[in-house]
C-alpha cells in the first residue's frame, strides 16, 4: 500500500480504486518457484488482504492465467484501467505483454509504472549512452543522478485511502491457500513479509545505535545480526525502494563519520540492486547464459555427487557446509556467505554457476532472478566483473577472518560444536587424540574434505586459461 507508483498514479487518475493480485498456478509449481519464496509472499498477501478488509474494502484474489483472469475481473467490476508495476524478468515482460494485448482488446488501457528500482534500466547510461557493464562506475554516475533528481517515497497509502471499491463491490475472490497448495511445504523458519514488518525491520536497522551504525564493519560477519534482512521484503514489494533510499540518506544527516560511512555501504548495496536488475533488462541473455560469451567455452564438470554433496553441506568444508544450512533450514542466507559458497561450487567444485543458481532460486525466500543471477555470474568469473577469473575464495581462510571464534560454525553444525577453535574451520587437521576429545571424528562425525584445494586450483585455472585462451 505505501510506496507503490502504480497504486499512487491509478489513485490520482481514478475516482475508485481495486487492488488485485493473480495465483499462476503454472509459475507457483514451476521448477523454478520455492517455498520459501512462496511462504513470504503468501504472508505478504495475507497481511495486505486484512489492511484492505479492514478498511471495508478486499484484495481480489484470482487463480489463473494472468491476461484471462485480469481481463474477466475487470470486466466484471467495470474497470477502464489497469497499472501495474514493470518487472524485468524476460517471462515477466512476455506475460505483461499477453496482458497488455488481452485488456487493450477489450477496450481497457494499461499503463505501467517504474517502481522495483529507483532509477529505471534506461535512466542511468554511460556519456555514450550504453548501459553499464561494470559497478563502480554504475555507482558514480547513479550518485550523480540522485543528487540531481532524488526520487522520494510516494504516498500511494494516504492518495488511495477514500478511493478503495468496497469489498460488496470486488465480489467473491479467491481464500489465501497455503504453500502445500502448489506442492510446496511451509516453515516457521522461513521470512514471513509484511509492511509492518519491514517498517519495523528499517527503523531497528537505521536506529541510533542499531546495525546500521556499524554495517562497513559487521555486515560481513554471519555470527552478528549486522544486516537489514529486508531482502525477502524488497523481494515481495513489503518495502519501497525509494522508501529505503531516502532513510537511508536521512540517516546520513548530521552523523557521525563512522556512521556515515556504514550507511553509505549500505546505500551502495542498494545500488548494486538497481546494477544488476539494469543488467539483466539490457542485456537479457543472462536469463540463460553467461553474461560474457566466451566463458560459455568453460568445461563445467557433471558431478552430480559432488553437487549433492554441496546442497546438503557435506563438503567437509565447515563455513560453506554452516552457509547451505542456514540457508536449508532458513530460507536466507548471509551475503559473505553467498560468495564464498558460489565460489566453493565454481572454482573448488569447478560446477557451472546454473546448477548453484537454480538451487538457490528454489530456497532463498528473496530469490530474484536479477540479484541472483548477478551474484552467481560475478563469483564465477562469468558475469560483470573488471576484476579477471582468478578470484577463488579460500574457505577455511574466509571461516576464519569472518567467523574467528567459529560462533556461526558451531550453531550451525553441531557436530563441530566442541572441537577447539584452532581447529573449528579446518577440522581435518585436528589430531587424533584432539577428535576424539571434541567428540567429532572426522570421517564419521563430520565430513572429510571432498576436494583437495591445492588441486582444485591448479584445474580451475587450467579449464579458465583454456577456455579464454590465457596463459
Amino acid at each position: 500500500m505505501r510506496d507503490n507508483v502504480a497504486l499512487a498514479e491509478a489513485a490520482e487518475a481514478s475516482d475508485e480504486v481495486a487492488l488485485a493480485f493473480v495465483l499462476d498456478p503454472a509459475l507457483l509449481r514451476g521448477e523454478r518457484m520455492g517455498a520459501p519464496l512462496v511462504q513470504a509472499f503468501f504472508s505478504a498477501l495475507a497481511a495486505l488482504r486484512a489492511e484492505l478488509r479492514a478498511r471495508g474494502s478486499d484484495l481480489a484474489l484470482l487463480e489463473g492465467e494472468c491476461a484471462e483472469q485480469l481481463t474477466a475481473f475487470a470486466a466484471r467490476i467495470g474497470a477502464t484501467s489497469l497499472y501495474y508495476n514493470d518487472d524485468y524478468e524476460p517471462e515477466a515482460i512476455e506475460r505483461d505483454a499477453r496482458v497488455r494485448a488481452a485488456l487493450a482488446a477489450a477496450g481497457i488501457a494499461v499503463h505501467a509504472s517504474l517502481d522495483h528500482v529507483y532509477f529505471g534500466a534506461d535512466e542511468v547510461r554511460t556519456e555514450s549512452g550504453a548501459p553499464y557493464r561494470i559497478f563502480t562506475p554504475y555507482k558514480r554516475r547513479w550518485l550523480d543522478q540522485h543528487a540531481l533528481a532524488s526520487r522520494l517515497p510516494v504516498q500511494s497509502n494516504r492518495a488511495s485511502a477514500q478511493k478503495l471499491l468496497a469489498r460488496a463491490e470486488i465480489g467473491a475472490t479467491c481464500e489465501l491457500p497455503e504453500p502445500e497448495a502448489y506442492g510446496h511445504v511451509s516453515s516457521a523458519a522461513y521470512p514471513r513479509c509484511s509492511e509492518a514488518d519491514a517498517g519495523a525491520r528499517l527503523d531497528r536497522f537505521l536506529a541510533e545505535g542499531g546495525a546500521s551504525d556499524a554495517y562497513s564493519l559487521q555486515r560481513d560477519l554471519p555470527a552478528v545480526d549486522g544486516t537489514s534482512r529486508l531482502s525477502p521484503d524488497l523481494r515481495a514489494g513489503t518495502i519501497g525502494i525509494r522508501t529505503c533510499v531516502a532513510r537511508a540518506c536521512a540517516a546520513m544527516e548530521g552523523a557521525s563519520a563512522k556512521r556515515r560511512a556504514s550507511l553509505d555501504v549500505w546505500l551502495s548495496e542498494l545500488i548494486w540492486r538497481d546494477f544488476y536488475q539494469q543488467i539483466l533488462r539490457n542485456y537479457p541473455h543472462v536469463a540463460s547464459a553467461p553474461f560474457l560469451p566466451a566463458t560459455a567455452a568453460i568445461p563445467w564438470r557433471e558431478d552430480e555427487a559432488a553437487f549433492r554433496a554441496w546442497c546438503e553441506a557435506r563438503t567437509g568444508y565447515p563455513i560453506v557446509d554452516a552457509a547451505m544450512q542456514q540457508l536449508n533450514t532458513t530460507g536466507w542466507m548471509h551475503n559473505r556467505l553467498r560468495m564464498i559458497v558460489a565460489s566453493f561450487l565454481t572454482k573448488d567444485l569447478l560446477l557451472t554457476w546454473q546448477w548453484g543458481e537454480r538451487y538457490f532460486e528454489r530456497h532463498l525466500a528473496d530469490a530474484d532472478l536479477a540479484q541472483n543471477n548477478g551474484g552467481w555470474q560475478w563469483a564465477a568469473s562469468t558475469g560483470t566483473d573488471a576484476a579477471p577469473y582468478l578470484r577463488i575464495f579460500n574457505p577455511v581462510l574466509q571461516g576464519q577472518r569472518f567467523d574467528p571464534e567459529g560462533a556461526f560454525v558451531r550453531a550451525m553444525l553441531p557436530a563441530l560444536r566442541s572441537v577447539p577453535t584452532k581447529y573449528v574451520h579446518a577440522p581435518w587437521q585436528m589430531p587424533p587424540l584432539v577428535q576424539r576429545e571434541s567428540g567429532c571424528i572426522v570421517g564419521e562425525d563430520y565430513p572429510a574434505p571432498i576436494v583437495d584445494r591445492t588441486a582444485t586450483k591448479a584445474r580451475v585455472l587450467a579449464a579458465f586459461s583454456a577456455a579464454l585462451g590465457r596463459a
